[in-house]
């Protein structure tokens, strides 16, 4: 992600490091302050590095929800790694006043993840697709809700972040978002897509904010941009996360591809 971001977004890198006081890149693994203004840039740098691909309809997950809007032409590339920095700090800084974590479940029934998280009173924090969810929420009672997924026979990972993201436990992280949400210009972008309400963004401003608190409906959200009309998903970020999910929610009625997949597509 480092070589791509220096080589496609000098100045990005370079505004990030000089609001940061060091290469987001080099600290990433210090904590969420840098890795989300890094994975801003990477997405980005992937994308141009592409060629800017154009699109019917944009869409991120969490952070990705940023540079989708760069790309779709709503949000300038400097503003939006502002709001990513901000938004970084404030939820690191609100995982401190209230510590949580996250579980995924893999391979679980819906029925079984949804029963387990209402047992442990946590957030079902990403639906990401079928049998692919994950849940936020109080430290303790994520490590007691791990052991009761893998007692249902479903495969439970501990995630490496330090909070409980899209969950209560962010509120105290809104009151800054929120005011420099009201500072930053955006533009209309119909094709754009919230993975929070699953449509088109209403209020970006006001979708943007409660994507720190609200479950990411992602498996909802592939599903609203088919019936709108895309035939084919293009995961244009660093990795085929996305592309997995997209088909497994999406099987073969659409055609799901990362960016080495189309180069390849291309070659031929």
């Amino acid at each position: 992600m480092a070589a791509v971001a220096a080589a496609q977004l000098p100045d990005l890198v370079e505004q990030a490091a000089g609001e940061l006081g060091e290469d987001p890149f080099e600290g990433i693994s210090a904590g969420t302050h840098f890795a989300q203004p890094a994975l801003f840039i990477a997405g980005l740098a992937h994308w141009k590095a592409a060629g800017e691909p154009d699109a019917a309809f944009y869409a991120g997950h969490s952070l990705g929800e940023l540079p989708a809007l760069v790309a779709a032409g709503a949000l300038e590339p400097s503003a939006g790694l502002r709001l990513a920095v901000v938004r970084g700090r404030l939820m690191e800084e609100a995982s401190a006043v209230r510590p949580g974590g996250m579980v995924a479940a893999l391979g679980g029934s819906d029925e079984v993840v949804r029963k387990v998280a209402a047992e442990f009173d946590l957030t079902l924090a990403n639906d990401n697709a079928p049998g692919q969810m994950v849940l936020s929420g109080d430290s303790e009672k994520v490590g007691e809700a791990r052991k009761a997924l893998r007692a249902e026979g479903a495969k439970a990972i501990r995630l490496p972040v330090a909070g409980a993201f899209h969950s209560p436990l962010m509120e105290p992280a809104v009151p800054g978002y929120r005011e420099i949400l009201e500072a930053t210009e955006f533009t209309a972008a119909p094709g754009a897509f919230s993975c929070i309400t699953a449509a088109p963004f209403d209020d970006v401003r006001a979708d943007l904010l409660s994507a720190l608190t609200e479950p990411v409906r992602w498996r909802d959200t592939l599903a609203a941009i088919q019936v709108a009309g895309a035939r084919a998903f293009l995961e244009t970020g660093p990795g085929d996360i996305l592309t997995g999910l997209s088909r497994r929610t999406l099987g073969e009625e659409v055609e799901s591809r990362t960016l080495d997949d189309a180069k390849e597509v291309a070659g031929a």
